[in-house]
C-alpha cells in the first residue's frame, strides 16, 4: 500500500546492552527491547569488553525475536535492517552488525550501517519535532561532545572530552566510594541525601574559549578528597557525590553556554522566528539535577531545550532504526553494502581538529 510506513529493524550492541527495535516512518515504535547485562558487569565495577560480546552473542536472536513479537511482525513484514556499526567495544558491535548482515542477505533486504552516535544525535526527531539545525549536547558513558546537527551525516563538531567522558566520570567515582555500577544512577541517589556545597571541588575548563570538556582531573580530585575524609569508613559520601554532581553540571553548562554563542554565529539568521533549539541526548541527560542546571541555562540564552524520553537517551536499538530512517527518507538508495566493516572509533565529524594536546574521542 502506497501509505504504508517504512519498517526498519534496528540492532544496537556497541556496549553493553542488546537491544533490537522496529521503528517506522511515520516515528511508530513498534518494539523497543533491550537484555541488559548490568548484572553480569557489576562485579567488575564496570564493562569487561570478553564478558559483553559473549552476552550479546547469547541474547541477540532472543532479543530480536521478542522485538518481532512485541510488533506483532514477521520477518517478511521488515523493509530494511540496520546496526549500530561503531564506535564501540568491537566485539559486541561485530556481533550485532553480522546479525543484521545476515538476515538482511537472506532476506534480500537494504542493509544500514549506523554511527552510534548518530542514533544518539537524531533521536530527538523521533520524539519531538526537531527541525535541523539544532544544537546538539551529546553526554552518555564513553561520549561528552557539543555538535551543531545541520542533518543525516552533517555535523559540525564544536568540542569533545579531552580526557573521561562524563558518564566515566560518574562510573570511576561511584567506584572509588564503593556505590556500585552503573555509577551515574547511584551517585545522582546518594547526591540527593548530600550538600552540593560541602567539599570544594575543581570545574575544569570553566570559562575557556572554547567548548571542549576535560574530567579526569575532577575524577582524581574527588579521588584525594575521599581519601583525605577517612576513606571508606569516614568520609561523607553523599556529601562527596551531591559536590561531585554539581561539578560535572556546572561544566556541562558551561560549555553549552559557549556553544549556544557559536551555534548562533555559525546557524542562525537576525530574522528567525522560531528559538533555536538544544538537544541533549545520552544516558547522562537521565540525571534530573543536571537536565535542571541544562535547561536554566538554555533559557537563559534563548534556546529551547529537547530531550528525548529516558527510554530513548541509553543505549537502544529504536533510535539506530530511527537513524537509518532518517538516511533512508533523506536518499531512499542510500543503504550499505555487505563489505562494510565494525569501526571501533568513528567520529560524527572526522575533519574536526582534535581538543588541544589531545586525540580525537570517538
Amino acid at each position: 500500500m502506497a501509505d504504508r510506513p517504512y519498517i526498519m529493524l534496528g540492532i544496537e550492541s556497541s556496549c553493553d546492552e542488546t537491544a533490537a527495535a522496529i521503528v517506522g516512518s511515520d516515528k511508530t515504535i513498534y518494539a523497543n527491547e533491550i537484555a541488559s547485562q548490568i548484572a553480569q558487569h557489576a562485579q567488575y565495577g564496570g564493562v569487561v569488553p570478553e564478558v559483553a560480546a559473549r552476552a550479546h552473542l547469547e541474547a541477540i536472536d532472543l532479543v530480536i525475536e521478542k522485538a518481532l513479537q512485541t510488533a506483532g511482525f514477521a520477518l517478511s513484514d521488515i523493509d530494511a535492517f540496520a546496526a549500530t556499526a561503531g564506535p564501540g567495544l568491537i566485539g559486541g558491535v561485530a556481533v550485532g552488525t553480522v546479525t543484521a548482515k545476515a538476515i538482511a542477505a537472506a532476506r534480500q533486504r537494504p542493509y544500514f550501517a549506523i554511527n552510534h552516535l548518530e542514533g544518539h544525535s537524531l533521536s530527538a526527531r523521533l520524539a519531538d519535532s526537531v527541525a535541523f539545525p539544532y544544537l546538539l549536547l551529546l553526554v552518555s558513558g564513553g561520549h561528552t561532545q557539543l555538535l551543531a546537527v545541520a542533518g543525516p551525516g552533517q555535523y559540525h563538531r564544536y568540542g569533545t572530552t579531552m580526557d573521561d567522558a562524563a558518564g566515566e566520570a560518574f562510573d570511576k567515582c561511584a567506584k572509588i566510594m564503593g556505590l556500585g555500577y552503573p555509577g551515574g544512577p547511584a551517585i545522582e541517589a546518594a547526591a540527593q541525601q548530600g550538600d552540593a556545597t560541602a567539599i570544594a571541588l575543581p570545574r575544569p575548563l570553566k570559562g575557556a574559549d572554547h567548548c571542549h570538556f576535560s574530567f579526569s582531573g575532577l575524577k582524581t580530585a574527588l579521588a584525594n578528597k575521599f581519601k583525605q575524609l577517612g576513606g571508606a569508613e569516614k568520609a561523607p559520601v553523599n556529601d562527596l557525590a551531591a559536590s561531585l554532581q554539581a561539578a560535572i553540571a556546572d561544566c556541562l553548562a558551561d560549555r553549552s553556554h559557549h556553544a549556544m554563542a557559536q551555534f548562533r554565529r555559525d546557524y542562525l539568521q537576525a530574522s528567525a522566528s522560531a528559538p533555536p533549539v538544544l538537544v541533549i541526548a545520552g544516558g547522562v541527560a537521565a540525571n534530573k539535577y543536571i537536565f535542571a542546571q541544562l535547561a536554566d541555562t538554555a533559557s537563559k540564552n534563548g534556546f529551547r531545550l529537547s530531550v528525548p524520553p529516558a527510554a530513548l537517551c541509553t543505549d537502544n536499538a529504536a533510535m539506530i532504526a530511527w537513524a537509518a530512517l532518517e538516511r533512508h527518507q533523506q536518499n531512499a538508495g542510500d543503504s550499505d553494502g555487505f563489505d562494510f566493516a565494525p569501526r571501533p572509533r568513528w567520529p560524527l565529524d572526522a575533519h574536526a581538529s582534535p581538543p588541544p594536546g589531545r586525540g580525537v574521542r570517538a
